[in-house]
């Protein structure tokens, strides 16, 4: 027992011997602690005195920024398609035609040639005389409609042309002069009748003047055609 308290009573002195630097002391006070590292070479210094920083987040990635596909599309599409200036249409004009010739040839343009507009001057001989009438009306139920209102105005005295030029027509009088047409127009007018009109009146001598504008391409084509049907029909250009 006394040998047991001698041995530790030996050892504390030991220690606090060693621990006071009896023993001596190395140079680098820390040259204990850094024999004892392990892997010193993967030791990282994160912080000197602060907080660690919290994890650094990765830059967002820049996207690129969006082709303007549909304005290149558009300018393209401009470039591409070119407004071509708008094709002037032709006018072609046959003079002093006979009525029924003017009649054959607006059958045949209406018929065949459907983008031509046409449009007829009548031309009356002298002596003719005059006439009030309503203009043509599209066909002959318009006609009669239009003769029905003319009746509810307290006119009874007219008469649908039947054929022709004037084909459709209403006349409301023929007259010698035009002092005894303008007297029945203004008659017509003060009981209601807005749509008569007075003008020479169309004889066996009157002629027509025929007009037809449309697309330019078609000018050959049209002309190839009135030449079968009128051969000495000759167009000109419209003045």
């Amino acid at each position: 027992m006394k040998t047991l308290v001698f041995l530790l009573v030996l050892g504390n002195l030991l220690f606090y011997a060693l621990s006071a630097g009896y023993f001596g002391r190395p140079d680098n006070p820390d040259a204990v602690r850094l024999d004892k590292q392990v892997l010193p070479e993967r030791m990282r210094i994160v912080s000197r005195g602060e907080a660690p920083a919290g994890p650094v987040k990765a830059p967002e990635p820049v996207k690129p920024e969006p082709v303007a596909v549909e304005a290149r599309v558009e300018e393209t599409a401009k470039a591409e398609v070119v407004a071509k200036p708008a094709e002037k249409p032709v006018c072609l004009l046959w003079e002093h035609l006979p009525v029924a010739e003017a009649d054959q040839l607006g059958t045949v343009l209406a018929g065949r040639f459907a983008e031509f507009k046409l449009a007829r001057q009548l031309v009356a001989a002298e002596g003719s005389g005059w006439w009030v009438f309503v203009p043509p009306l599209p066909n002959k139920a318009a006609a009669e409609k239009k003769a029905g209102e003319l009746r509810q105005f307290g006119v009874t005295d007219y008469f649908i042309v039947p054929d022709g030029f004037n084909r459709y027509a209403i006349s409301l009088g023929v007259f010698s002069s035009e002092k005894g047409g303008q007297d029945r127009l203004a008659e017509l007018k003060d009981k209601g009748v807005r749509s008569a009109r007075l003008a020479p009146r169309p004889g066996k001598d009157s002629t027509v003047n025929l007009q037809a504008s449309g697309p330019a391409a078609a000018k050959a084509a049209v002309l190839a055609a009135v030449g079968k049907v009128l051969p000495k029909s000759e167009a000109q250009g419209c003045k």
